[in-house]
């Protein structure tokens, strides 16, 4: 025995330990249950109220004491106010803590109070109350609530999702056990069916009690509408507000009402979409989201893995964006794609010939000739083919041994006949000499396709004595210029022979309406607006011929892993995450808890059957079908692509088989199709991780005859996508079954597989049409799936990396923009700003003893002359030099400030008392002797603080419109700095430390550029009228405009008579009437309003 395995014994496995850890807190909540059964429905609901109180009696102190210090902020001196805004922080610090200790006393009682009320709802047809105000307010928007009198009476049936559903659900001990994990902060493994929708309304009820904010992830906008009518009525029931920010447009009052709610439902990417333009809002009236609280994310794997590598980014038009290569390079790629493909294909006949000599040496050439065919077309079918025959892959490896050695000193003897190489583990294509000049053609320039080495261009043109500075730098630029645009044709070459060698069609992308849409690898939907990075899309849209779209100018960006880790308490909940674990403890501190099933799992999983090729497989594949369909038994056949539903489509139909086809194109009733895949002789095929979110309910028939069937066609790089399709079956201790159909020519077992495997088939004489099926073989190919997650939690750790050094920064920005944009610590920050400014402008002219340098900075930034003088500027430490400059700097700003609120109050109070029932803000022009700025200010509050609000709007104004310039710049260096870094692992330096480097000093450079601007705009204001009849009105503030930013819908295709045959080409949606679903009341205008008040609705809640 070894140590491991004696110490597990001791101390039981991480599940066990799990388990015993949160055992004593379920045994508080089933005694709690005991007490709060006895309940009356109005004792019930004052419980919740009790437990409301108690949260915030509890911080009601420090609540008391962030109000006087807010109080006292005005009468306080500009600089002296950080100390005050940080006390200020730091008892809103201890509020979350005190808050979280409080939850952890009442989680027994909420808990219980949350299942009690699921019981009731689920042995009454009606709850009756005493009515509240609240209650009459959901009377108003809702069926499932009515007023009799002073009664207000729930109903167990309400709409959700377009269904009327009828609540029949209570909370069973291992859900109290999920619910308990999901509070903590961690994540709940919960198999499927185990209901961990149910579960999550435990941790939501408890956290929503304290009014803060609870945020509920789903992975797409039918789930989070679904859910929120799905569950909200439980937390309605105790006065909680909830809402869904999917049903309503961005940057509306609607949605900013949705986060105001105490539960917001929502999808992961609009989440991120709103702080996004939370960060670009030039109105207070802009912003949505409020503090990020506590989230529970759905699937949390499918969004914190699988859609955590790509950024949100909202982007716009640059000049010059359809200036572009793609199509004007493509016949060159083209033509170069098509010798390449002809000279492989030679390649693999001289292989197959070659290979079958007597002669060590003609085979040595034949295993070379195969080798060069891989490296120039890997994914080419015929030698896909070829490399499943007995032997010949491991002959392949042989060679390829041979030309690695010594760090690959001989693989351009290899590689040079080709005219490029591919790399397909990385993703990567690199031209040879053989193909540039194939390219290159009888261009006048023969280097057109080749970098060149700026380095020594311009380190001998340091040694050429006979120009001047002057023609130097233009020669300089000259270089660099020629750098710029050729690195801008090899990266359009590069990307073309991408997608035209490692891109296929209706397998990475399919085209719709002439777009080009990525397909989802994990899930097989279709990522709807999501665009290839780096100018690959372009390329892509090239290759099929559809409008290249302009480039464009990424202007706000996160990924969904630097979003999610901004939240306080973050919680998750999947089937399939602890394969997974590691990657979500190193990212996200967040532990993985495997929950026990409520009764235990009859699913039969059998062992992989590995063929030799494809077609075996498929043919295989179709023959268990047929038996199973003939067994009564309904069967979900999992694919990995669009292509491969298809092909298998066709097959069914050939044989006769009706079915079901779910895939990219025809995803747009997948809830339904999975949902009706339980019946007797179903037949669905569909990617195979299509319908999280919904279960597959079997008939008694089907169970009797073994449940539902599960045909997996190919084992994917992930094992928990393979186990998301398994546990389609076998739900709530239902029969069923799992297989998976492997071939060596699959991309996993090319790939990554093992090659004992490929080599026992030899050894064992394995003949075409043949099957192996050992637990050996599938733990082969589980191994094989390890080395791919590992490859794929390096790749994400690595991106992760990348967008960390810009999160830094992006923090600082958006810090800033924030302060400007609601205005109350912004007076800290031009402190600040002054400091900073006069403190780099010293440290300068120190280094340089620069005196006159000096003063002509000071003179341009903070407008106003030296306080010290020159013998003082050089015997005075740079500390107290500082320090006499930023008191001065400070005096003139508040001096200046002081005076224009002067100028501007007589105008103000003179249009207030004149025309204050007409205007509501106006415009104070105020000029910085270069650019006038018309400043809109409220004209009441300007009034009642004497001017004091025109200088606080200027300096929001100012300080939002420098922010939102050098931001966009930097995005936009950042962005070339991440291509051109690159390059310089070819000089075995590694770019992520050089980017984090040169991005550190690129930001030191904007934060220096916005101060300069700021202060040197805000030291010189003036207001040049004085005449009262100068003044206009104020625009009313308006939100922005984010149309062009929404996410599209499919409109349903007309349904030809041509494809009523082909399951694949038919919509696979129902007919429905062109009615909308309504899940709100509709009350007529002069009805008597539901609420109870006896007035009319139009005079009530419908006014």
């Amino acid at each position: 025995m070894g140590l491991n395995d004696f110490l597990k014994k001791i101390m039981g496995n991480k599940a066990q330990r799990d388990m015993r850890e949160i055992s004593p807190e379920v045994e508080k909540i089933k005694a709690a249950y005991e007490n709060i059964k006895s309940l009356s429905n109005d004792e019930l609901r004052a419980r919740t109220e009790t437990l409301k109180n108690k949260i915030q009696d509890s911080i009601a102190p420090d609540n008391a004491r962030i109000a006087e210090l807010k109080a006292s902020i005005e009468d306080t001196e500009l600089h002296l106010r950080e100390k005050i805004y940080n006390e200020v922080d730091k008892i809103e610090k201890d509020i979350t803590e005190k808050i979280e200790k409080v939850l952890i006393e009442i989680l027994p009682e909420a808990f219980a109070i949350m299942k009690d009320t699921a019981r009731r709802l689920n042995e009454n047809a009606e709850v009756v109350v005493s009515a509240t105000d609240f209650d009459r307010n959901l009377a108003a928007k809702y069926d499932f609530v009515r007023i009799e009198g002073d009664k207000a009476i729930f109903k167990n049936e309400w709409m959700a999702g377009g269904n009327l559903i009828k609540w029949d659900m209570v909370h069973y001990d291992v859900q109290l056990f999920g619910g308990v994990v999901l509070h903590s902060g961690k994540i709940a493994e919960m198999a499927t069916g185990e209901g961990k929708t149910l579960v999550a309304t435990l941790p939501v009820f408890l956290n929503a009690l304290t009014h803060r904010g609870v945020h509920v992830v789903t992975v797409n906008d039918y789930l989070s509408k679904r859910d929120s009518e799905w569950m909200g009525p439980l937390y309605m029931f105790h006065g909680l507000s909830v809402d869904c920010i999917d049903k309503h447009r961005p940057n509306s009052e609607e949605r900013r009402q949705a986060y105001l709610a105490d539960i917001t439902f929502g999808t992961n990417n609009e989440f991120g979409f709103d702080y996004l333009r939370d960060n670009m809002a030039t109105s207070p009236l802009d912003l949505v989201q409020r503090m990020h609280n506590y989230a529970i994310v759905d699937e949390v794997d499918s969004v914190l893995i699988d859609d955590a590598r790509t950024p949100l980014i909202i982007s716009g038009p640059i000049p010059k964006g359809e200036d572009q290569l793609f199509d004007e390079l493509r016949p060159k790629v083209e033509k170069l794609v098509s010798a390449q493909r002809q000279l492989v294909t030679k390649y693999l006949a001289d292989a197959r010939n070659l290979m079958k000599s007597d002669d060590e040496k003609v085979r040595d050439e034949g295993t070379l000739a195969l080798f060069r065919s891989y490296k120039g077309m890997p994914k080419n079918k015929p030698l896909i083919k070829y490399m499943s025959e007995q032997g010949v892959k491991t002959a392949m490896l042989k060679t390829e041994e041979i030309y690695m050695e010594q760090n690959n000193r001989r693989m351009p003897e290899a590689t040079d006949p080709l005219y490029f190489v591919i790399d397909e583990k990385n993703n990567s294509i690199e031209m040879t000499d053989k193909g540039i000049d194939l390219i290159t053609g009888n261009s006048d320039d023969p280097l057109l396709f080749v970098l060149p080495n700026v380095g020594d261009e311009i380190a001998e043109l340091e040694k050429n004595t006979t120009l001047n500075k002057e023609e130097k730098q233009a020669k300089k630029d000259e270089i660099l210029q020629n750098y710029s645009v050729k690195s801008e044709r090899v990266h359009t070459i590069n990307q073309l022979l991408k997608a035209y060698t490692l891109f296929e069609r209706d397998v990475e992308y399919v085209v719709i309406e002439n777009q080009v849409k990525i397909v989802d690898e994990q899930t097989g939907r279709i990522m709807e607006g999501r665009r290839y990075s780096d100018g690959l899309h372009q390329a892509i849209e090239a290759k099929e011929g559809v409008k290249v779209e302009a480039a464009t100018q990424t202007f706000a960006t996160i990924t969904l892993q630097n979003y999610f880790r901004m939240y306080h308490k973050l919680a998750g909940m999947t089937g399939t995450a602890e394969t997974e674990a590691g990657e979500l403890w190193n990212i996200y501190k967040l532990d993985v808890v495997v929950i026990p099933t409520n009764r235990p799992i009859a699913r039969n999983d059998m062992e992989d059957r590995v063929y030799r090729t494809k077609r075996e497989k498929y043919q295989a594949v179709i023959e268990e079908v047929v038996n199973l369909v003939n067994a009564g038994r309904p069967v979900l056949v999992g694919t990995t692509s669009v292509e491969i539903s298809e092909l298998l489509s066709r097959m069914l139909t050939g044989r006769g088989i009706k079915h079901n086809v779910l895939n990219a194109k025809l995803h747009q009733r997948e809830a339904d199709i999975v949902a009706e895949a339980g019946r007797k002789g179903t037949v669905t095929i569909a990617t195979n991780m299509a319908g999280r979110g919904t279960d597959i309910k079997l008939t008694p028939e089907v169970k009797t005859a073994g449940g539902l069937a599960i045909v997996g066609t190919e084992r994917h790089e992930s094992r928990r996508v393979d186990r998301q399709l398994r546990g389609r079956a076998g739900r709530q201790g239902d029969p069923g079954s799992s297989v998976f159909f492997v071939s060596l020519e699959d991309d996993l077992m090319r790939l990554f597989g093992s090659e004992r495997i490929s080599g026992m088939m030899d050894r064992m004489g394995f003949k075409e049409g043949e099957v192996i099926e050992h637990s050996m073989i599938s733990k082969s190919i589980e191994r094989a799936q390890k080395k791919v997650e590992e490859n794929n939690f390096g790749i994400r750790k690595r991106l992760l990396e990348y967008d960390d050094v810009m999160n830094a920064q992006r923090e600082v920005i958006y810090g800033k923009r924030r302060h400007a944009l609601i205005g109350e610590r912004i007076g800290v920050d031009i402190s600040n700003m002054i400091y900073d400014g006069a403190e780099a402008m010293i440290e300068m002219a120190k280094s340089d003893e620069d005196y006159d340098g000096f003063n002509l900075d000071l003179m341009k930034v903070f407008a106003m002359d030296s306080p010290v003088t020159e013998d003082e500027f050089k015997s005075t430490r740079m500390k107290d030099l500082t320090e006499k400059v930023v008191d001065e700097a400070r005096q003139t700003f508040k001096r200046k400030t002081e005076k224009m609120a002067s100028i501007a109050y007589p105008v103000i109070k003179d249009i207030y008392e004149n025309k204050g029932d007409q205007f509501e803000s106006i415009l104070i022009p105020i000029t910085d002797g270069k650019r006038v700025f018309n400043i809109t200010t409220n004209l009441k509050t300007a009034y009642n603080n004497e001017g004091r609000e025109v200088i606080k709007d200027f300096e929001k104004q100012t300080l939002l419109y420098v922010i939102d310039d050098e931001w966009k710049e930097h995005l936009r260096q950042l962005d070339e700095l991440r291509q051109s870094v690159q390059n310089a692992s070819y000089e075995q330096k590694d770019p992520l430390l050089i980017y984090k480097l040169e991005s550190f000093g690129l930001f030191k450079e904007m934060v220096t550029s916005i101060n300069r601007k700021v202060l040197s705009i805000l030291m010189r204001g003036q207001i040049p009228t004085r005449d009262p009849k100068e003044v206009r009105q104020g625009e009313q503030q308006r939100r922005s405009d984010y149309s062009r930013y929404r996410t599209q819908k499919d409109e349903i295709a007309s349904r030809s008579s041509s494809a009523s045959n082909d399951p694949t080409k038919q919509d696979t949606r129902e007919q429905q009437k062109p009615e909308p679903i309504r899940v709100e009341k509709k009350v007529g205008r002069n009805d008597p309003c539901p609420c109870g008040s006896g007035k009319k609705f139009k005079n009530c809640h419908g006014a």
